[in-house]
């Protein structure tokens, strides 16, 4: 069924699609839990970085996910389940950059809320000279949220970089597979034997494999790279 086409490290349209949606679960919630920590700071309340770095990595993941669902509902023969997946992918392409615009906005409400503490905490310092240890705190709280916007901005560039060449790289393979079929065409017309076919089939196998292997790495890379950063 076309619904249920393979995806080549990713599993099937609809799993992705599973996938992406709980993710957009996760993000949501982690939008909410950031929100209600910062109606709550000013009551002493807390941030907290890394609950933001993660959502913003849910996120950008999401958009990973939209940009191979794209790809596959293209390949669909039926109109009508191409036109309902189309609107679907499009759907949590719309929610996760609502989030991403809602996330966006968090970080400038911490930072302006940051730099507006540290200007009070200046002008306090002026007046008793006991400020300094209230600036280090804020200081380090700006250098906190600095960091996972940096890190948050060269994953979600990874996650870009990484699209692009899993998407160049699934294009090759149906070319490839096109060239293979037509192939196959050509052998099974000529009555070639079943140990060659087997042999071409172990081959195929072979390269998948292959390509599982480095999306593996891929990941285990970024993931040392993130912690490298951390």
């Amino acid at each position: 069924m076309a619904m249920a086409m393979a995806v080549e490290g990713g599993g099937t349209l609809s799993e992705v699609y599973q996938s992406a949606k709980k993710l957009l679960l996760r993000a949501r919630d982690g939008v909410e839990k950031l929100e209600r920590l910062e109606s709550s700071t000013s009551t002493g309340g807390y941030d907290s970085p890394e609950l933001s770095f993660a959502v913003k990595k849910d996120i950008s993941q999401i958009q990973s996910l939209c940009v191979e669902m794209d790809r596959l509902w293209r390949s669909i023969a039926a109109k009508s389940q191409r036109d309902l997946w189309k609107r679907k992918v499009e759907q949590v392409a719309e929610e996760a950059e609502s989030l991403k615009e809602s996330l966006d906005k968090y970080f400038l409400r911490n930072q302006r809320r940051i730099n507006e503490a540290r200007e009070r905490a200046e002008l306090l310092g002026r007046a008793n000279g006991e400020s300094s240890h209230i600036l280090r705190i804020f200081d380090e709280e700006a250098q906190a949220m600095q960091s996972v916007r940096n890190s948050s901005r060269m994953l979600q560039e990874s996650f870009a970089t990484g699209t692009a060449i899993l998407a160049k790289y699934a294009e090759q393979r149906e070319h490839l597979k096109k060239a293979q079929r037509k192939a196959l065409d050509v052998l099974n017309t000529v009555g070639l034997s079943n140990s060659v076919l087997r042999l071409i089939e172990r081959r195929n196998r072979v390269d998948t494999w292959i390509k599982y292997v480095g999306m593996v790495s891929t990941v285990v890379i970024l993931y040392f790279f993130w912690r490298w950063t951390r």
